[in-house]
């Protein structure tokens, strides 16, 4: 029987991030196992909508996963992704994820960052607690690959603090402040990041292969778990 793995983005009225989401899926396609299929899908912002998603691929099987294309908790995957789930498994956001760091890392170093630097790991922001520990996590994660100074976490919208009070932050300590853009593809975040006033600002995580591996990994896990008929898990 085929297996269906829905990759779940948020949706975007820029025709740019549309396009990044749309490479990801490419690389997706490009590296499914022979037996399953990938099925594109939104959250919001325009369709294909998940909850129709889902619909048409329950008509032609059971074994489906949904993975949101979403880089840390928040108000989608605890709320709208699990409701038009309707229980099919949901997998964790991508993130953190130490292949997450990787990817920043070398988005810094092609922008130029010194250890002298101050990163400001630039998220979109979310009302959800889970969100702030996630992000708090890939601080850490991005921290210990070394590429510059001191890592803060700073958001575009509801969690504080926001992107142009830490860079402003940075500066009073006598440091370049390098925006880390923590978001998939350019969209609205993405611009709010470019208007921060950093010193330096990376490009955002894109349609990178190592997204394809962090995506199969939650496949696997999520669906694996659901075939033992274990409790939803967020991560290791």
């Amino acid at each position: 029987m085929t297996a269906v793995l829905i990759a779940c983005a948020h949706g975007t009225r820029f025709e740019e991030g549309r396009e990044v989401v749309r490479a990801i899926l490419g690389l997706l396609r490009d590296t499914a196992p022979a037996d399953v299929e990938v099925h594109e899908a939104y959250v919001d912002v325009h369709g294909p909508f998940v909850t129709d998603v889902v619909a048409a691929a329950r008509e032609v099987t059971d074994d489906i996963v949904i993975v949101p294309l979403l880089l840390s908790t928040g108000y989608h995957t605890e709320v709208d992704l699990v409701e038009a789930a309707a229980g099919l498994p949901v997998a964790p956001a991508l993130g953190p994820h130490p292949l997450l760091a990787e990817i920043l890392a070398d988005r810094l170093r092609v922008v130029g960052a010194q250890p002298s630097d101050t990163v400001v790991l630039a998220a979109a922001g979310s009302t959800r607690a889970g969100a702030v520990v996630d992000v708090e996590r890939m601080v850490e994660l991005l921290a210990e690959t070394g590429v510059a100074g001191p890592v803060v976490p700073a958001y575009a919208a509801a969690s504080e603090p926001r992107i142009a009070d830490a860079v402003n932050a940075a500066r009073s300590t006598g440091s370049r402040a390098v925006a880390a853009s923590y978001v998939l593809a350019p969209g609205h975040f993405s611009r709010v990041i470019d208007g921060s006033g950093a010193d330096l600002t990376t490009a955002p995580i894109g349609a990178d292969a190592r997204i394809a591996e962090i995506v199969w990994e939650r496949w696997r896990d999520a669906r694996s778990r659901h075939l033992r008929g274990a409790a939803p898990h967020r991560r290791a």
